[in-house]
């Protein structure tokens, strides 16, 4: 495999995403708690709304910081009632309270802390040498099938303009 540093594969290289679901695969149903401690199970969410994942590598790290804030700050072309916003990494459900706290986001942070990256690795975007996930997106309906899906390497920031015209294309 081409790496860029020791460790570190190229964001071309085909390793990130190439087992995430794609449109019209079904999505992984899981369970995780956000950072207050409440549980989230998808299933259950995607009963009333769809839910829009937003996997992230690190809370407190420049790139997530700048996606989610921006996110935040245009909340409602994202969340809606029809649409639900769940970020989620692999950082300590602690750290995503205070990281929210400090930046204001006021959806759900989901810590894919213990097992460390399940739910990451179900949706194929863990980076197991970093032990992260990388930044993968999926819209997921209430069939519990991705209807969207959009991945992104280490150091690959997404286009949130992007997600906001997926999100805006349900309303089509």
């Amino acid at each position: 495999m081409a790496r860029t540093a020791p460790g570190r594969p190229k964001v071309s290289d085909p390793v990130f995403g190439a087992n995430s679901p794609v449109a019209g695969d079904p999505a992984p149903d899981f369970t995780l708690r956000d950072q207050y401690g409440a549980a989230h199970t998808l299933s259950k969410v995607v009963e009333n709304k769809q839910a829009l994942l937003v996997f992230f590598p690190f809370a407190f790290s420049g790139i997530c910081t700048g996606e989610l804030l921006e996110i935040q700050l245009n909340i409602d072309r994202f969340e809606n009632d029809d649409v639900q916003v769940f970020g989620i990494s692999c950082d300590a459900s602690p750290a995503l309270k205070s990281w929210a706290s400090i930046e204001g986001y006021r959806f759900p942070l989901l810590s894919d802390f213990w097992p460390h990256g399940d739910v990451a690795n179900a949706y194929g975007v863990f980076f197991e040498e970093a032990g992260m996930a990388v930044r993968g997106t999926f819209l997921v309906d209430s069939s519990m099938t991705v209807t969207w899906a959009l991945v992104n390497g280490p150091g690959e920031q997404r286009d949130v303009g992007v997600l906001s015209s997926a999100v805006k294309g349900l309303a089509a």
